[in-house]
């Protein structure tokens, strides 16, 4: 099966940080399904991995994490598909991703596919859609106030991928006064167009931007990006006893300042329930049949930004590139082989 993937971490200006390569067509065992993939969506985890991680000598990495297709064969123990069925989802920590033409995947990480959307448009979804619904729901439980605070969350990155779709869940789905930071005018308009009620600028102090909106001190914060740069605003902005996540990768977090508030810390890793393989693993299928639901209703629009074309080695150091710059809007997509 065709594929992309590389041999040794590298700039993705060095001709073989990404390949095309052929590799055999993988079988699904016990509670796998192997899927025929059918459009992918680039994450700035791919640019990480890709950077640092060394696969064994002789072998290749293969990268990619959110994916759409249609099973294509399954394991012994499958019970939740069946052949034919179109699927979204963005698996698991595993060697071998979803930038080749076939993939293997346990059932309980997938969730049927949006009818109302083609497969590049639901491949946008998957990862930062669980992301963004873990942070807010089962880290920040955002949905029990924090008392005397603004009923309001700050989210920092509002027009990438998670803030894209994290700004919509808060919109949608909760009654928060939704703070979206954004420092262009294209997202700007992007981040509105999702339904933040305001757009500030992460470019300039945050406390100050927040408090020049009148609402008060909110109850949340969730940042996306740069975290380490705004930590000392986002402790100056939030409420006493308010609640913060993350999911970037600063070097250091001191989270000193944050005691004399009794503001609690919450890391979100999506991977972290297929990595220890979780008692509630399944809760991710059950989170992706539900946005799936809510996208065939009208409440949830997919996030894709650009697509840029066929999947391959070219393609997708295309979008790597632009994802280490940190400009892009929305989701990057690739469709076919």
């Amino acid at each position: 099966m065709r594929a992309v993937g590389y041999q040794i971490p590298a700039p993705i200006s060095d001709e073989a940080s990404l390949v095309d390569i052929d590799l055999p067509k993988p079988e699904p065992k016990g509670r796998q399904l192997l899927v025929e993939v059918k459009a992918i969506s680039v994450n700035p985890v791919d640019t990480k991995i890709r950077r640092s991680a060394r696969p064994e000598a002789g072998t290749w990495r293969v990268l990619g994490w959110d994916a759409a297709g249609r099973v294509a064969a399954t394991g012994a123990d499958v019970s939740l598909f069946k052949l034919g069925d179109d699927v979204f989802y963005s698996g698991a920590l595993a060697p071998q991703g979803t930038n080749a033409e076939f993939h293997l995947v346990d059932e309980r990480l997938v969730g049927r596919k949006p009818g109302s959307l083609d497969y590049a448009q639901a491949a946008a979804l998957p990862l930062t859609a669980i992301t963004a619904s873990e942070a807010l729901f089962d880290r920040l439980d955002v949905k029990k106030p924090v008392m005397g605070a603004a009923n309001a969350i700050v989210i920092i990155g509002g027009a990438g991928g998670v803030g894209s779709i994290a700004v919509q869940f808060a919109r949608q789905l909760t009654d928060l006064t939704v703070v979206a930071t954004a420092s262009r005018p294209e997202t700007r308009d992007w981040v509105l167009g999702l339904g933040a009620h305001h757009v500030i600028d992460h470019s300039r102090p945050l406390a100050a931007e927040v408090a020049a909106l009148g609402i008060g001190a909110p109850a949340f914060v969730f940042s996306t990006t740069n975290t380490d740069r705004h930590l000392a605003e986002i402790a100056e902005l939030i409420a006493p006893q308010g609640r913060f996540g993350l999911i970037d990768d600063p070097q250091t977090l001191d989270i000193n300042p944050f005691k004399r508030k009794s503001v609690s810390v919450h890391w979100e890793l999506m991977f972290t329930r297929s990595l220890f393989e979780t008692q509630d693993m399944a809760l991710q299928g059950e989170h992706l049949n539900e946005l799936s639901r809510l996208v065939d209703a009208g409440t949830i629009r997919t996030t894709l930004g650009e697509t840029f074309g066929r999947i391959n080695a070219a393609n997708l150091k295309r979008a790597h590139a632009l994802i280490e710059t940190g400009t892009a809007k929305g989701k990057i997509v690739l469709e076919g082989f």
